[in-house]
């Protein structure tokens, strides 16, 4: 009997490896696993768009094309382990799975805190469907919000709060709301745009402690002060879900690291060939910028690392079967891609923009529509803008030039 492909993980970069493998060519059995109990659904919309609506699974919902209809998709089922040299994986439920590949799609789970008092009622997160439901909840007119965290994530969260009429106080632990990617005169100015939307940032302070006894009911910050809250979110990063590959000969340095094929590393020497890790749980390196293998949590990396893997695994499985195929054999470079929604402010950017060493003005003005290039030794390695698509679009392809 033909031995599944296995993918570990059921949301976008599941799907979207699974969609892969039937369009170049795989029709053998597949199984993927999810530890949700959801079908795969997008995630970015639920600290934008959705998160400012009823939260709800068809908001953010994948269509499932006729191409997948045959996939075993095994929800609420967790992978509690692994066997790489046997190629089998185990499941909370009992179940050991043989795959002739393995594909790991496991993504990210939210960071949290611990607290003296480390209550958990009234605290958030953004990372799945059910954190955005219980936050939408939440989020009523007149609630004092605290955000703990000054990122994409924190800011986007701030802004649907204060569209909602709650009071909004973002506490970060840098200078700026996300000064490490923008560089100061673009985070300057997507602070000054918040605050005059209502958002308040009490910048370079940490949250220590919780108050309350069985609810939130505020914070104390690194220098003593207290802000009462109804609601504390924690936006400070992610972990990847790589604890189930413990125990294996697989390079866990950073995620699951990659080859510039996305064929997992071996933490003796050399790769797993029958082993692939897409989306932000894979750190690989990419040419456009040098040979560093690296984590990119942008909403394209899922699509583009499940289109690559799967073309190299039909090809691969064909071959085995004996049958004609090309194996793909360029490297794996794609441009990652993001944007973010802050009240009326559209900011879209591609490229590595934390590589900059230097960042400039290139076109607009900064109290309009505008765009920055960012740059490392004089090369760019990303753009960015509010507004100007276009303008930003056709950067791009002076970039992928």
């Amino acid at each position: 009997m033909t031995k599944p492909v296995v993918i570990v993980g059921a949301s976008m970069g599941g799907l979207r490896a699974a969609e892969s493998l039937r369009r170049f060519g795989y029709s053998g059995p597949i199984i993927a696993i999810g530890e949700e109990p959801y079908p795969p659904y997008n995630r970015p919309p639920l600290s934008k768009e959705v998160l400012a609506a009823e939260v709800s699974l068809e908001a953010v919902a994948f269509p499932q094309r006729p191409a997948t209809a045959d996939v075993d998709w095994r929800l609420s089922t967790r992978v509690i382990g692994a066997n790489l040299a046997g190629s089998s994986v185990e499941t909370d439920k009992g179940d050991v799975i043989e795959y002739s590949k393995l594909i790991i799609a496991t993504g990210l789970r939210a960071k949290r805190q611990d607290y003296p008092n480390n209550l958990f009622v009234g605290r958030h997160v953004i990372r799945g469907l059910d954190d955005a439901l219980a936050l939408r909840a939440a989020l009523k007119p007149g609630a004092k919000v605290v955000i703990l965290g000054s990122g994409f994530i924190g800011c986007e969260t701030a802004a649907t709060a204060r569209k909602l009429g709650a009071d909004v106080t973002v506490v970060g632990p840098a200078e700026l709301p996300i000064l490490r990617p923008l560089g100061r005169e673009f985070a300057s100015e997507v602070k000054r745009r918040q605050e005059h939307a209502g958002t308040e940032f009490l910048m370079g302070r940490r949250v220590v402690d919780l108050i309350g006894d069985a609810v939130v009911e505020g914070v104390v910050l690194d220098d003593g002060t207290q802000l009462p809250c109804d609601v504390f979110i924690e936006a400070i990063g992610s972990h990847p879900n790589i604890e189930w590959l413990e125990g294996q000969d697989i390079d866990l340095s950073n995620g699951v690291v990659c080859s510039s094929n996305l064929n997992a590393r071996k933490a003796s020497e050399g790769y797993w060939p029958d082993v692939y890790a897409v989306g932000d749980v894979a750190s690989f390196p990419n040419p456009i910028f040098d040979d560093i293998p690296r984590r990119v949590e942008h909403w394209n990396i899922p699509t583009e690392c499940a289109k690559y893997v799967g073309a190299r695994v039909a090809a691969e499985l064909a071959i085995e079967a004996g049958a004609e195929a090309e194996i793909p054999t360029a490297d794996f470079k794609p441009i990652p891609s993001f944007w973010s929604d802050q009240f009326d402010m559209h900011i879209l950017a591609f490229g590595l923009l934390g590589l900059a060493d230097e960042s400039r003005l290139i076109e607009g003005d900064i109290n309009d529509d505008f765009v920055f290039g960012y740059y490392r030794a004089g090369k760019m390695v990303g753009v960015a803008g509010i507004g100007m698509r276009s303008v930003v679009q056709g950067y791009r392809k002076a970039f992928e030039a």
